[in-house]
């Protein structure tokens, strides 16, 4: 392998470039043709833990980057039920805009794993270019939703706050609904510089949001504040954490602008580049905008059975969906990041060859590493906190004993789901930065073919001895279903690598 050019040197525009002088095909004398098309050995995924370029620092990166969120995440809760148990559920109002902020979040800037990812057939401006370009898009539709969200902020409280604090609810809504606009700008910071190996980018911007955060809800909010005379409610709550989204995406946009002029990248928005963007982001929009609306569907359901169930849902997510997913989000990150790029080095290597046994394990081999790790965080988790952890977790976040039996028991019926939710999202992340219409079509039929019909079951039967039931069968079982789904998708994209004629193997805009 010694004589084996790297694989992201340029090789030729097609087998006849050069056809005279065989003996000088690649940038050592003597390199062959074969040599140059031969698929690269297997990167050793555990090699080169410390550097920001490779899976494993990648990986710690994005490890941090997640887990700050989250622990801010669980101290809000905390803070809000020593000052009013009764708008506990009122600040999962913030997550649920998060939520719907999240359909354009999902949309173009998922695409970048396959496109400014695509290292190999691009260079460094041209892909700091187009992530100018989607970094000013996203703001611009940030701030739409920011406004339309709260110019209807009253239909917003309707259907997602319990009706004993709807009212006093609505200036929280309100303030809240420009989050909208910092978690667009975040988010697309965020992706763009993870598709260009810089993922310290959103791990400065998590570091100042949470230690903003935790200092100014410590000074204000907490127990030990110095001024306890000051009155203080959710909405000093929610125009601190404003205020922290607000600073960690100024932080996001310097830092990449500074990281842009130090490569000597830094220009004007390519906003052409963005039609590269369009149709995979396509996918991933109505994907995200599909499944979103169904799960906000489903959390108004829960949020009509009353208070106690509302906030045991939200406390349910806090934990469920905060610390404990934090090593999912990562591997996920990380994954998409990886497979992206070597589905580019594939591409720009095989001349719509069709792929062999071995290109597959090549492109996949990071979403194969994240699924181990996956499973050896999320079995252990499973049995440690059903066995009491959740009780008592919970308890700690609602200060409220019904609200944390709740929180137990849906803890009990659907965490072992969160087993397959963890290894079908890195294996999805393979469809992700490489097929994004197949991405999409996994995901249409899991939640039509599922989560449609049982969604308008739950509208229309009511259990009146456990009322969680019928919810516990729609998130649990769309989980195993998903994974069922997306492991006859993979198989069905290997056969098709594998036997594609080349217009449809190396088609850029797939």
């Amino acid at each position: 392998m010694a004589n084996r050019r790297h694989r992201y040197q340029r090789i030729p525009e097609s087998p006849m470039e050069n056809h005279d002088d065989t003996s000088n095909k690649g940038d050592v004398p003597g390199t062959t043709y074969e040599d140059l098309v031969a698929p690269p050995e297997p990167v050793k995924w555990y090699h080169h833990w410390n550097k920001r370029d490779h899976y494993p620092g990648a990986l710690i990166f994005n490890i941090f980057t997640f887990l700050l969120p989250a622990i801010y995440g669980t101290l809000s809760k905390l803070y809000i039920a020593n000052i009013d148990s009764s708008m506990v559920a009122t600040t999962d109002t913030y997550t649920y805009i998060s939520v719907v902020v999240e359909v354009i979040n999902e949309g173009l800037p998922r695409a970048a794993y396959r496109v400014i990812g695509d290292k190999s057939r691009q260079g460094l401006p041209s892909r700091f270019r187009i992530a100018t370009a989607l970094i000013a898009f996203q703001s611009f539709l940030g701030a739409i939703m920011s406004v339309i969200i709260c110019a209807a902020a009253a239909n917003f409280a309707d259907a997602f706050v319990p009706k004993e604090t709807r009212a006093e609810s609505l200036l929280y809504v309100r303030i809240a609904a420009f989050s909208a606009f910092f978690s667009a700008v975040d988010v697309a910071v965020a992706i763009s510089t993870r598709t260009l190996d810089r993922p310290e980018v959103p791990l400065a911007i998590s570091m100042v949001k949470t230690a903003v955060n935790i200092l100014l809800d410590f000074v204000l909010l907490s127990k030990f504040r110095p001024n306890k005379k000051i009155d203080v409610d959710a909405v000093t709550q929610v125009i601190i954490r404003l205020s922290c989204d607000a600073m960690g995406a100024l932080v996001g946009i310097l830092y990449f602008l500074w990281i842009a002029k130090e490569k000597g990248c830094l220009g004007t928005p390519k906003f052409a580049g963005l039609k590269k963007l369009v149709r995979p982001g396509s996918y991933t929009f109505v994907e995200s905008a599909v499944r979103n609306a169904f799960y906000l569907w489903l959390v108004s359901g829960i949020v009509g059975l009353g208070q106690d169930y509302a906030t045991a849902w939200g406390v349910f997510n806090t934990i469920r969906w905060g610390i404990v997913m934090v090593p999912v989000y990562a591997l996920e990150a990380t994954a998409s990041t990886f497979v992206g790029h070597e589905w580019g080095a594939w591409k720009a290597r095989s001349f719509g060859i069709k792929a062999t046994k071995q290109d597959l394990k090549i492109i996949s081999w990071p979403a194969l590493v994240s699924v181990g790790i996956a499973l050896v965080v999320e079995i252990p988790l499973c049995f440690g906190m059903g066995f009491g952890g959740a009780r008592r977790f919970a308890y700690y976040l609602s200060n409220s004993e019904a609200v944390s039996k709740i929180t137990a028991h849906m803890w009990r019926t659907i965490d072992w789901c969160y087993i397959f939710y963890a290894v079908t999202t890195q294996l999805a992340s393979i469809l992700l930065a490489t097929r994004p219409r197949w991405y999409l079509a996994q995901s249409l039929v899991a939640n039509i073919f599922w989560v449609l019909p049982w969604a308008i079951v739950v509208t229309k039967v009511k259990p009146k001895k456990d009322p969680w039931l019928l919810y516990g069968m729609v998130f649990g079982g769309s989980m195993v279903a998903s994974f069922i789904i997306v492991m006859g998708v993979l198989t069905l994209w290997a056969r098709r690598l594998m036997k594609a004629p080349k217009s449809q193997v190396v088609g850029v805009a797939e």
